[in-house]
């Protein structure tokens, strides 16, 4: 273990910044080694600072100093001095303006911070902290400025000039050899949402009207030859534009709204003020390349971005700590925009999906942290699913309590005070208090407690009284710092049903305090609610909607279980329900696989996805959500400890043969049934009925015939999209060398060309659950499709086998371990971002087995001592392991 351990930064030791810098004027030369940016510093002591030294410091990283000087006047080497992360002018006076000149490499940089290549086009990624890597300048999100920018480059090589805010100069320079453009952004923002590109690039155009009546130019620049894959991402930015004025009322606010797409990108996007940055994987699409759910990506991260005008931009985080302030309320706004347009609950079962299989590991594990964190090491590890889907699941509990309206007002408060500011989370909540006459104290916990609160559930029904009662209590684990939890305020959306599903009509209380029968609210470690007026005994469907990011210990038998699967109204509780019978239906396997226990009947199970799939009311998307058995993941979370990976594919395999073989003839006729030759559409119903075809066609291959897998083959043969294609290819990549192997060489064939497609073809082999799966990645390492420096081909080949293909990556003789920590190591010498990303994958190792959990310690172990470990990793690896060895 290295000696040296990187300093904490504490929320509690916050000061405001000793200096504001009121303006930046900032000149850029782009040349691909030697990029020169003189920047004039407006500057000021700040009158709310408790510091009163005169020294003044600024962050700098890799930055070669070539001029400095105060109000004109060069400075002398005794007036300042520089260190690797910092410059510091030793006595700056009261105001004045600070001049910088300095030299930057971008084609060398390859961690992708600050300004960098990608294929060609200069580029900048400035959040969290990599503004210091184009210039020296106080790098904090509280210190708010107005900038003026002017780009110069070489015509040839960058035709294209853009920053922040509205475009005010342009011309040409040497014969027009060489151009510049001048840019102004009118709205003071923090340093991290500075942008700037420089390239030659397509374009498509459009424009949108605001509700004021303004014309706003909207631009998606790409690569060349790539134009006609934008629309998509443009219909999708003026979706957003209306969405955000109809249920916010928050209008655009410059000239020109532009977008440009890199395939170079640590992130998906990034918010710039007037000028998004996006991975080009969630910009570009067409039927023949994109998958739906690539479709559906870039419509919710456009959105993503667009919501962080206001929510992120107009009103930013007074420092780090309050990302999710940001964060997390952005994603909530991305999630009612996807449940509006589209279909609102499989919108949330596939939220609640994803927040389990990441958030909830994360919160049972030695990574564990409140949404709002009390320190950290290296800003970039905060990142996480935590603060942006537990952030949006707070966000969306404080809208549940007080009211749809009270909402609403909440945020226009907000909006009208804080426009401008850089705020925090009390700040935020506040509003909400105001604006409702509220007490949010209690409910403000979720914000500075880890865990996921687990909830007990008891009942009981008085025939006489016709008094139903519902017994709640409240355990939330203990967490790294954490040891002993509060109560949290959780609100429980619910329903008593009766014989024909339908909500019984009742009145609720706890003590001498009265509820909302479909709204009740826990607030302490254990409450009884006593509901009143209940002529027969119902089954209760509890969390509905996941009204609370929770998990729930309720006792029902599958009777119940198969009831609520085909009678309850709660959408999302309906599948809750039917996800339940399949988690027990799956565990029981295990226990026959590891005691030769007789099989698990599957009756009820079978019966309610029969009646799914002729119920004629459910749409496509919904039935394929049912038909979707939890994943491994979610079993192994289930069980806790001693997981044993292999084990759980097996049982997982073989309950998705059962269904292949009892529901083979319905899912025949939902495989036939399901249109092939309409035109291609990206709408909820269209998306809906190929998630529902490719659903059953993966469950009809479960079952192994040698006609199953030659309807696989044809189906691959003849996909007329990349939805239907890239799901044949994975499971043909699972299956025997003879059925694999051709369908793999063709999908090569055909998209090698193509860097954004040829990572299907990557994560196709990664995923694949085959012995041979680990030497098929080593050789797609060689080959020259695959790139280290490029993000999209780590994660696709290395992420997804570390986080998709639980039966490789954790195969019994470690070998996934090694091979993964060698990949930990040699990413973190150029990208320690991506590094520290990726080894989260080994989040839950602790709850393997033990000849497991010993070989993935081992592997961490080495991770942390290998020489020149980067900050983003030693903190994630020594978290990991710390606990375990304290």
């Amino acid at each position: 273990m290295r000696t040296e351990t990187p300093r904490a930064i504490r929320l509690k030791d916050y000061r405001p910044a000793t200096h504001l810098i009121t303006h930046v004027d900032l000149n850029v030369r782009l040349d691909a080694t030697s990029t020169l940016v003189t920047v004039k510093l407006k500057i000021k002591k700040n009158p709310a600072s408790t510091q009163k030294s005169d020294e003044l410091i600024l962050d700098g990283e890799g930055l070669d100093l070539q001029q400095i000087a105060i109000d004109g006047t060069e400075l002398s080497p005794k007036e300042y001095k520089t260190t690797p992360a910092s410059l510091h002018i030793r006595k700056a006076p009261d105001a004045f303006v600070l001049t910088t000149t300095v030299a930057i490499n971008p084609e060398a940089n390859k961690a992708l911070q600050g300004l960098y290549l990608s294929r060609g086009v200069y580029c900048t990624q400035c959040e969290a902290e990599g503004f210091r890597r184009i210039t020296y300048f106080m790098d904090r999100p509280d210190v708010l400025s107005t900038y003026k920018v002017r780009i110069e480059a070489d015509a040839d090589e960058a035709g294209v000039l853009l920053s922040n805010g509205n475009p005010f100069e342009r011309g040409n320079l040497d014969g027009g050899k060489r151009h510049y453009a001048v840019w102004k952004d009118p709205h003071p923002k923090p340093c991290y949402l500075f942008a700037l590109v420089g390239g030659n690039l397509g374009s498509i155009s459009s424009s949108f009207k605001t509700m004021s009546g303004r014309k706003v130019d909207l631009q998606i620049y790409v690569e060349h030859g790539k134009e006609d894959r934008a629309g998509w991402a443009m219909e999708s930015l003026k979706r957003s534009m209306k969405w955000d004025e109809k249920r916010f009322g928050r209008e655009y606010d410059l000239d020109v709204f532009n977008i440009v797409a890199v395939s170079h990108f640590n992130m998906g996007a990034m918010e710039n003020k007037g000028l998004n940055i996006f991975n080009d994987r969630l910009i570009l699409a067409s039927p023949d390349k994109a998958t739906d759910a690539i479709y559906q990506s870039i419509e919710g991260v456009v959105a993503h971005e667009y919501f962080h005008n206001w929510t992120g931009n107009r009103i930013t985080c007074r420092d780090w700590f309050q990302l999710c302030l940001k964060e997390g309320l952005t994603v909530y706004r991305d999630q009612e925009f996807s449940a509006d347009i589209r279909s609102r609950t499989v919108q949330r079962i596939r939220e609640v999906r994803h927040l389990r299989a990441h958030q909830f590991p994360e919160d049972a594990g030695p990574l564990a942290h409140p949404v709002r964190p009390d320190s950290y090491i290296e800003i970039n590890n905060f990142y996480t699913a935590t603060v942006y889907d537990k952030g949006a699941e707070l966000v969306r509990m404080l809208a549940t309590i007080i009211g749809e309206d009270g909402f609403r007002k909440g945020m226009d408060l907000y909006f009208e005070r804080h426009d401008g500011d850089a705020a925090t989370i009390e700040d935020f909540l506040v509003c909400f208090e105001e604006a409702t006459k509220s007490d949010l104290s209690h409910f403000k916990l979720w914000y500075h407690q880890a865990g996921t609160p687990r909830i007990t559930c008891q009942t009981s029904y008085d025939e006489k009284r016709s008094t139903f009662t519902l017994d709640l209590e409240q355990d939330t684990p203990p967490t790294p710092g954490q040891s002993r939890k509060k109560a949290f305020h959780i609100p429980v959306r619910l329903g008593l049903l009766g014989s024909d599903g339908n909500v019984v009509k009742a009145a609720a209380r706890s003590g001498s305090e009265t509820f909302d029968p479909e709204l009740i609210h826990l607030t302490k470690k254990r409450q009884k609610f006593v509901f009143e007026s209940v002529p027969v005994k119902p089954i209760v469907s509890l969390f509905r909607d996941f009204s609370a990011p929770v998990i729930v210990d309720f006792a029902r038998n599958d009777d119940e279980l198969e009831f609520l699967a085909t009678h309850d109204t709660d959408g999302f509780n309906r599948w809750q329900a039917l996800n339940t019978l399949a988690t027990r239906l799956i565990l029981a396997r295990i226990e026959k696989l590891k005691s030769k226990t007789p099989a698990p009947k599957t009756t009820g199970f079978i019966r309610a996805l029969s009646t799914a799939l002729n119920d004629s009311n459910l749409e496509a998307g919904f039935k394929a959500e049912l038909l979707r058995l939890p994943s491994q993941m979610d079993i192994a979370r289930e069980i806790g400890s001693q997981v044993d990976p292999g084990l759980i594919h097996k049982a997982h395999k073989q309950v998705s043969t059962v269904i292949g073989r009892k529901l083979g003839d319905q899912l025949e006729t939902v495989y036939k049934s399901m249109s092939t030759t309409k035109e291609f559409s990206a709408s909820a119903i269209d998306i809906g009925e190929r998630a529902l075809r490719n659903t059953a066609l993966s469950l009809l291959a479960a079952r192994g015939t040698d006609n199953d897998f030659k309807r696989l083959m044809k189906h691959y043969k003849s996909a007329g999209n990349m939805t239907d294609a890239a799901n044949a290819l994975f499971l043909l990549a699972g299956q025997g060398k003879a059925y694999s192997q051709p369908a793999l060489d063709h999908f090569y064939r055909k998209w090698k060309k193509d860097h954004l497609v040829i990572d299907t073809w990557f994560a196709a082999i990664a995923q694949a659950p085959r012995s041979s799966t680990l030497s098929n990645i080593k050789r797609a390492i060689k080959d020259p499709t695959f790139d280290y420096f490029t993000p999209n081909k780590v994660r696709a080949l290395i992420g997804s086998f570390a986080m998709h293909n639980p039966s490789q990556f954790h195969h019994a003789d470690g070998r996934g371990y090694r091979f993964f920590a060698d990949q930990i190591i040699h990413v973190d010498s150029f990208n320690p971002q991506l590094a520290a990303r990726l080894l989260g994958a080994l989040g839950s190792w602790s709850a393997l087995e033990d000849s497991r959990r010993k070989m993935a310690r081992t592997q961490l172990q080495r991770i942390a001592k290998s020489k020149g470990i980067s900050r983003d990793v030693f903190e994630i690896v020594t978290k990991m392991i710390e606990p375990s060895e304290s």
